[in-house]
């Protein structure tokens, strides 16, 4: 949904509104930030996400600071980038970045079904590595007691995407100066078992199929 906050006034032409688009990045990332009034200043708390449809899960322990305080309904802001590479143009005054990004508005609810509260964790674990869920132990009742889960309306958000070239001032591109952009992409290195684990366990499908995964979408 546009709104005035959601709005993209600087560079109006990078603007995206559509669900398409702002789905699409939410699902590139797993980690966003999201911005809040706590005692009468911002804050701003890194954490994991999983979407789920419209609307996005986080999750976190009920002794959070960042859980109590959006769990009672205040505003909150939510951010998530991806930064794809470095633009170096003639001037200073002219670098920039290629990025894709989502702002969201809106406010968290509690979840407190049990099932949909296993159904949350579940989504964010998706999210992040498909198929893991099923790998591990099931969750305990201790741990769906200690841990909160929140869910957030994907309804007042827009996306800004730069995937341009270099945009110098007409008069310095006779400058004897290098432009160009330098991409950038990330890439997952094999994964390093755990010191304790009994010996001859293999590597799960899970960790398998998000390495290919990514690699293959970074690469």
């Amino acid at each position: 949904m546009t709104t005035n906050k959601t709005k993209v006034k600087r560079i109006p032409r990078r603007g995206h509104y559509d669900p398409e688009t702002i789905y699409a990045i939410l699902d590139k990332e797993f980690v966003c930030n999201i911005g809040f009034i706590h005692e009468g200043y911002p804050v701003v708390i890194p954490t994991l996400y999983g979407r789920d449809g419209n609307h996005l899960y986080i999750h976190g322990s009920i002794a959070s600071r960042m859980m109590k305080n959006l769990s009672e309904g205040i505003d909150l802001c939510l951010t998530v980038s991806r930064f794809n590479g470095l633009v170096l143009a003639r001037s200073s005054f002219h670098h920039s970045m290629n990025y894709e990004s989502v702002v969201l508005f809106g406010k968290a609810v509690e979840v407190t079904d049990r099932e949909e509260k296993i159904h949350g964790f579940k989504m964010v674990s998706d999210h992040i590595i498909d198929g893991r869920w099923e790998e591990v132990r099931p969750i305990q009742d201790n741990e769906l007691k200690a841990t909160m889960l929140l869910k957030i309306p994907i309804e007042e958000a827009s996306a800004k995407i730069r995937a341009e070239g270099v945009k110098d001032d007409k008069e310095d591109y006779e400058l004897d100066i290098w432009a160009g952009i330098i991409p950038c992409k990330t890439s997952w290195e094999s994964p390093i078992p755990d010191e304790l684990m009994r010996e001859g366990i293999a590597v799960p499908p899970s960790v398998g199929q998000f390495l290919q995964k990514k690699n293959g979408e970074e690469g």
